[in-house]
């Protein structure tokens, strides 16, 4: 894949999951996950989610937030 490509599909990617970010910014973040060979080795969308894995937490099940919510 090309490098516009692959840095276009990956702020996308980053957008699905970073919604409050201006795109500029998701445009320049995907630019410089490009320049590390280990991400631009992967799926453009793959590598936006590896790249936020790390501050990412997995939706909450339903009864659990409640059950939170009800401890407040």
């Amino acid at each position: 894949m090309e490098r516009d490509d692959w840095i276009a599909v990956c702020a996308h990617q980053l957008q699905r999951q970073w919604r409050t970010v201006d795109p500029d910014q998701l445009d320049e973040v995907a630019a410089d996950l490009w320049r590390d060979p280990r991400l631009r080795a992967m799926a453009p969308a793959e590598a936006a989610v590896a790249w936020l894995a790390p501050v990412a937490h997995p939706p909450r099940r339903p009864e659990v937030a409640e059950r939170r919510m009800g401890e407040r």
